[in-house]
């Protein structure tokens, strides 16, 4: 029989024929009909074939009138609406509507997965069937096999002596070998109302051993979008809270909606209770984690002390879209204890919830308003910090103290606006910036004892900012610039240095910065490369600037200023040609200045690089407004070196330092490389300063990695040391087995560092991830 298209009207029988025989797939058995709307003309599918239209071809088609049958014979390959059945035989029964397809039934579906089978029954309306010898595979590379699978109605599928394994069952010589996990059960079935599947007598196999039974086992159907259930457990031993075992449930309370409980139940110390609720609204959405216990606090060895108090935490973030240009949403960040997080192993603290973002080991809460077009940007915000860091080491106790949440300010408002005007100004672009923050503290840092009133800030900020880019025709690049300034400021609580006397300072400055910048790159290609060498100069000049004074150092006499938004400065490659180095906006930089550097780069052809830098600052005068550690106070600056290159595929490597400006010793060092190959991956981190933010010497080493032995097996690495104090913070040591379904990694943990109370602890941890399912159980 040659191939051939029946239209509409023809199709009746064997297209019920066909879609009878291709409804048999269980992952799509109560998929409808697709038909387009009445409105709308149809429009062929990938198969070129119309809604409703069937393609059929076999070596021969014979109709009994006698016995009303019709039978299809001999390489039989069948498509409609969007699938593909092949098989050796079809015969329909006119009076009792069965339908039976034999030998080699295969069934493709438009989005790649396979169906199999040895003999297919089903009734006319598609409601009810058997298939023998059934087998599949599913996205993901899923396999299901089954001896019989039966079709009970239209949301029930039930599959007897049923395997189920995401893992490869074909060795590469062709030989079937065992998957390396796989799940067998004498009955499944597939409730799609109820969107669950349930197992009777489920075994789950590792290596083709046994290692679980379960008389009866469910989870959510693989098919439904979300389903309530149990989550994989975690279970761990610890000196800290003895055995806990924490069981997640994940509670589906409407479409927009869910709430996962996890109690955690300790041997140690009382049970601790999180909990997670998410909803979607229309505009936006909330997530909020909480915890909770009632215990007495404990150190690292579970050694309980003090009185019975409520503990808790809450972590929570709301986003909300109003139109196109406005949105708004909120953080809610506090814990009731500084360790509360370490002692019950709660993970994700510290990560991004808002647009601003707190230190680590800080959590904040803030509430923001956002509008941004094309042209414009504009903020308002209000936030508070709780510090959750330990402090210095106490003689007495040996374990350190907790920070002073009275010394963070409140900050609120915060506004933040940003204008380009449409039009060019004198050739150049124009923006327009304003800025106004109002700080409020309770107590002063410098004498916790002596409970001083803490200092209180308000500044409204008006800039306007004008540049231009000129280029000359042998290829040198200009670009003036001016910056023109105004600050009000208003201070109270300004210590004296006399007992606790205090005072006020309001304050109005004017400031302006205009300069150039120049560069000229040139390249050359030398065989397989290109070579850019570019020089480039910035000359900036400013007027003395009124610095907002609020003491003097008691020592040395030198000014102490306000400083609220420019604590973290470096001065490094990305910040050499800001025109004011200072990234906020209580310090200013002024006189003038010249700032100078090379850049060479050499890019190749098949993808390798490198990239150089090295530049300085020159003034006219000493800058004493700069800290020593910023390498900036003296007329020369410290030079700035940075590189990067990729030498080679799977290698990358980058440096970057600020050397002494007459000696060329080394004040601050950040180098590391990353490898990865066939073999392995791996990472290095080095870091040294003379004095960070907090006035100390720091110096680490951070390193980690996989290496690959053999196939299947490997030993991973990582590792944080304190080369200051030559002691090591942190070290795992893991072996892992891993092939395409399954992996396991054994690791142990030494952690050296006291934080508080919690002393140095040391943990092993058996982690099993399996494919298309998940999940892993650590032991300490």
């Amino acid at each position: 029989m040659s191939p051939r298209r029946r239209s509409p009207r023809q199709t009746g029988k064997h297209a019920l024929l066909a879609g009878a025989a291709l409804a048999i797939l269980w992952a799509a058995a109560a998929e409808a009909q697709t038909t387009a709307p009445a409105s709308a003309p149809a429009r062929p599918g990938p198969d070129g074939l119309l809604p409703g239209e069937l393609y059929m071809e076999a070596d021969e088609v014979a109709h009994d009138d006698e016995a009303k049958q019709t039978t299809a014979n001999g390489n039989i390959e069948v498509r409609y609406n969007g699938r593909t059945l092949r098989a050796d035989r079809l015969v329909y029964e006119q009076e009792t509507g069965v339908i039976r397809a034999f030998g080699h039934i295969t069934i493709v579906n438009a989005d790649g997965t396979s169906e199999y089978a040895d003999e297919v029954v089903l009734d006319e309306d598609m409601r009810a069937g058997v298939a023998l010898g059934f087998s599949a595979r599913l996205p993901e590379n899923v396999k299901m096999a089954a001896a019989s699978a039966a079709k009970r109605s239209e949301n029930i599928q039930e599959l007897n002596r049923a395997i189920y394994t995401p893992c490869e069952i074909c060795a590469a010589d062709g030989k079937s070998k065992k998957p390396t996990w796989s799940i067998a059960a004498d009955k499944v079935v597939r409730d799609q109302k109820r969107r669950i599947v349930y197992y009777r007598n489920a075994r789950f196999r590792l290596f083709g051993a046994p290692v679980l039974y379960l008389p009866l086992f469910w989870h959510a159907d693989p098919q439904a979008s979300r389903s309530s259930g149990f989550l994989p457990p975690k279970a761990s031993a610890s000196d800290r809270r003895g055995f806990s075992y924490e069981q997640p449930y994940y509670l589906v309370t409407s479409p927009s909606s869910d709430i996962t409980f996890s109690p955690q139940f300790n041997t140690k110390v009382n049970p601790f209770l999180n909990l997670e609720a998410r909803k979607r609204f229309y505009s936006g959405e909330v997530d909020l984690r909480l915890g909770y216990t009632h215990d007495r606090d404990f150190d690292g060895k579970g050694n309980e002390f003090g009185k019975k108090t409520d503990r808790s935490y809450v972590l929570g973030r709301g986003a909300f879209q109003i139109d196109e240009k406005w949105r708004w949403g909120f953080t809610a960040e506090r814990a009731s204890d500084d360790l509360i997080f370490d002692k019950y192993e709660v993970g994700d603290v510290y990560e991004t919830r808002g647009p601003y973002v707190a230190d680590d080991r800080r959590l904040i809460s803030q509430i923001y308003a956002i509008r941004q077009d094309r042209r414009s940007y504009f903020s308002t915000a209000a936030m508070t910090i709780q510090g959750l860091r330990p402090g210095a080491i106490d003689p007495v106790t040996g374990f350190a103290a907790g920070e002073n949440d009275r010394i963070f300010p409140v900050i609120g408002p915060l506004v933040e606006g940003h204008y380009e005007v449409p039009t060019t100004i004198a050739g150049g672009r124009l923006r327009v910036h304003t800025s106004g923050v109002v700080l409020s503290r309770e107590q002063s840092p410098t004498d916790l004892s002596a409970r001083l009133p803490g200092l209180d800030s308000a500044r409204a900020t008006g800039e306007l900012d004008w540049r231009r880019t000129l280029t000359s025709a042998g290829g040198v690049r200009v670009s003036p610039f001016v910056s023109v300034r105004a600050d009000a400021y208003r201070i109270q609580d300004i210590l004296t240095g006399v007992g606790s006397a205090t005072r006020k300072d309001d304050m109005v400055r004017g400031l302006a910065t205009a300069g150039v910048d120049i560069s000229y790159p040139v390249f050359k290609r030398v065989k397989n490369a290109t070579v850019v060498l570019e020089p480039v100069a910035q000359v900036a000049a400013s007027p003395d600037a009124k610095q907002v004074v609020i003491g003097h150092n008691a020592t040395t006499g030198e000014a102490i200023y306000l400083n609220e938004d420019s604590v973290a400065f470096e001065f490094d490659e990305t910040t050499l040609f800001r025109p004011n180095k200072f990234p906020g906006y209580d310090l200013y930089e002024d006189g003038v200045r010249l700032n100078v550097a090379g850049r060479a780069s050499v890019l190749w052809d098949d993808g390798r690089r490198a990239n150089l830098l090295v530049g300085r600052s020159f003034r006219t005068e000493d800058n004493r407004v700069f800290t020593d550690r910023t390498g900036l106070r003296t007329k020369a600056s410290d030079w700035i070196v940075a590189a990067d290159a990729q030498p080679f595929r799977g290698v990358s490597m980058f440096a970057r330092a600020r050397l002494d400006n007459d000696t060329l010793d080394i004040h601050r060092l950040e180098a590391g490389a990353n490898v990865y190959n066939k073999r392995g991956s791996g990472f290095i981190r080095y870091l040294t300063d003379d004095f960070d933010i907090n006035g100390r010497k720091r110096e680490n080493l951070d390193l980690g990695g996989e290496l690959y032995v053999g196939k299947n097996y490997g030993v991973s690495l990582y590792g944080s040391r304190d080369l200051k104090e030559d002691a090591w913070v942190i070290r795992d040591y893991g072996v892992f087995y891993r092939d395409d379904c399954l992996r396991v990694d054994v690791i142990y943990r030494r952690e050296d560092v006291i934080v508080g109370r919690l002393l140095p602890s040391e943990s092993v941890s058996v982690r099993l991830t399996l494919a298309t399912l998940g999940g892993t159980f650590n032991g300490r």
